[in-house]
Order: C-alpha cells, then structure tokens, then sequence
C-alpha cells in the first residue's frame, strides 16, 4: 500500500507541475491553471503540506522559466521571485486552503465549480490589494483601491474562465485516469492530512 501511495503522489505531482508549465502555452492575460492546480492540489494531495507545497513549488519553477527564458530580455540578471510575488503565492497558499475545505466531503462537479469561483475571488481580491499596495499605479486612498478592483474586472473574467477550463481538465482528465486504470483510484479521505 504505501508505495502505491508513493507513487501515486509522484503521479500527481507530476500532473500538477505539467499544468504549471502549461503556462508556457500562448494565452490571454490571467487565462491560466494556477487556480486550478491548487485546488486539484488540495483535493488529491493526502497531506495539507502537499497540497500547499507542491502546487507553490510547481508555480515558482515554471516563474523562474517564465521571468529567466521567456521574458529574460526584460530584466536584468536571474530574477528568483518578480516583484509583487508575494501577494499571488498568498493567494495561491490561501486557494489550497479554500479546496482543503470543499473537497474535504467530496470530489465533485459542483464543489469542483464552487471552488473555481472561490479560487477566482481569492486571487483578484489578493493580487490587486497587492496591486494598489505598491503604490505605483493608483492613488493610495479608497478611490484608488476601487479604481484598482475595477481596471481588473476583464482579467477576473478571463482568471474565472482558466479556473474553470483546468479544473474541468484536471479534475475530469485525473477521474478519467482512475476509472481506467485500477492503480490510480484513490479514496483520498482515507489517508489523514
């Protein structure tokens, strides 16, 4: 049994980091499966450390691709963490957290839809706090911050729209994968976090 576990966390660890890097795939701006992959994180991952850790490790190894590779022209030396990091990887630690909590009864496409739109929210309310929080952009009082969370209504649209794209990948392509192969099925309630 344990090493199906460990191999089993070995294969979700490797979905998780494929969908990290899928970033890498032309796209619009905030269309991603970082959402997403936290909350498959969250549901899949028999330990809270996994479920949080894993997901974040995957994000910062395809952010360092991302920053060092793809838009290396626009810095300067090797960039580790890119300025304003900490208010998305919050949010990232905070959607595992919230998929910790709507999957910890069941695995479903209702709670998988709740938690696109729970992951949505949590990512446009925290990186755009962060957002006006530099103090580059908008003025720092109350109108600032609303004409903060207002520029950022189209990128929420298309954040909500990668949420619910991956998650129904995720989610749909690992149920497909359990019910064919008998290796994969997991009762992820069964193990404690």
């Amino acid at each position: 049994m344990n090493k199906k576990i460990n191999l089993q966390i070995g294969v979700l660890s490797l979905i998780v980091v494929a969908a990290a890097f899928s970033r890498m795939i032309p796209h619009l701006p905030n269309l991603s499966p970082i959402g997403a992959v936290g909350l498959f994180g969250a549901a899949h991952f028999a330990k809270r450390w996994q479920a949080v850790l894993i997901p974040l490790a995957a994000v910062w190894l395809s952010d360092l691709f991302l920053n060092n590779v793809v838009y290396a022209a626009y810095t300067e030396g090797f960039v580790w963490f890119y300025g304003g990091f900490q208010w998305q990887y919050i949010s990232y630690i905070l959607i595992a957290f919230f998929g910790m909590a709507v999957f910890s009864k069941k695995i479903n496409a209702k709670n998988v839809l709740f938690g696109a739109l729970g992951a949505s929210l949590i990512f446009f309310l925290l990186s755009n706090f962060g957002v006006f929080m530099s103090g580059t952009m908008y003025p720092m009082n109350a109108a600032g911050l609303i004409a903060c969370y207002t520029a950022a209504i189209p990128f929420a649209q298309a954040t909500l729209m990668g949420n619910l794209v991956f998650g129904a990948l995720l989610f749909g392509g690992y149920y497909l994968l359990q019910n064919k192969n008998e290796f994969f099925k997991l009762d992820h309630l069964t193990y404690s976090r």
